[in-house]
């Protein structure tokens, strides 16, 4: 069973490998319409032999009618003479009989080649309307081949999209994309924290300035009410000048 089993297993691979090695229906189906085309043009060859033959035919069976009313006529001239004894009766019966068998031997052959001609022309009337139906085939399958071709440009073109689309996120782009985001956020938020360092620093450096100039203030004060204490009107540095 195990053997079997392994047997079957193998026929079944070549068997895929089989269908995986097949040409490409288009083609296949390509090289098959230029075979019909090929059967078709051997089909007119032989059309035009066979209504070659029936025309033929009907020009010998219009000799051969003809030739039986040339014998009709020549068994009346034949009779005739007898008559006028420049030929004697006998002679002239006998040959008029001869000219008579002749002429009936050329019917038979006259009958045996419309026969003939009548079979010719019942399979022209097949081989004609045979032909008529492969024209029709061809043409039909032509457009349904270039149908399929579209359908198939179609097919791959959409099948190619689809499977870009579905490989995506497989690619890494949709994640890439996160990573790219947080990274965006945590530079935005650095930022923000650097910011509010510098804001910091300035404040206290503000808060230092305010309270230096408070000083300032009360010491330009205190200043000036000691020189009106003491009478001083004029600006020590005026003096110095």
């Amino acid at each position: 069973m195990n053997i079997l089993k392994r047997l079957l297993k193998i026929g079944q691979a070549e068997a895929h490998a089989a269908v995986n090695k097949m040409e490409d229906p288009i083609n296949m189906s390509e090289q098959a319409i230029r075979d019909l085309r090929g059967d078709l043009e051997k089909a007119l060859e032989a059309l035009a032999q066979v209504k070659a033959l029936s025309i033929r035919t009907k020009n010998e069976i219009e000799e051969k009618t003809q030739e039986a009313e040339e014998y009709t006529q020549k068994a009346v001239l034949l009779l005739k003479k007898a008559q006028t004894e420049s030929l004697s009766a006998e002679e002239g019966d006998r040959l008029a009989r001869e000219a008579l068998i002749k002429k009936e031997q050329i019917h038979q052959e006259v009958a045996a080649a419309e026969l003939q001609k009548a079979k010719v022309d019942n399979d022209v009337l097949k081989m004609e309307g045979n032909i008529a139906t492969l024209k029709q085939n061809i043409q039909k399958w032509e457009n349904e081949l270039k149908t399929l071709k579209a359908r198939v440009k179609v097919a791959d073109a959409t099948k190619q999209l689809n499977k870009q689309m579905a490989q995506l996120d497989s690619h890494g782009t949709v994640a890439t994309l996160e990573r790219m985001k947080d990274k965006v956020l945590q530079e935005e938020a650095l930022a923000d924290a650097y910011g509010d360092i510098a804001n910091s620093n300035k404040s206290v450096d503000d808060e230092i300035n305010k309270a230096v100039n408070v000083h300032a203030s009360k010491a330009d004060n205190e200043l000036d009410l000691l020189k009106k204490q003491l009478g001083i009107t004029k600006d020590i540095s005026d003096n110095n000048q």
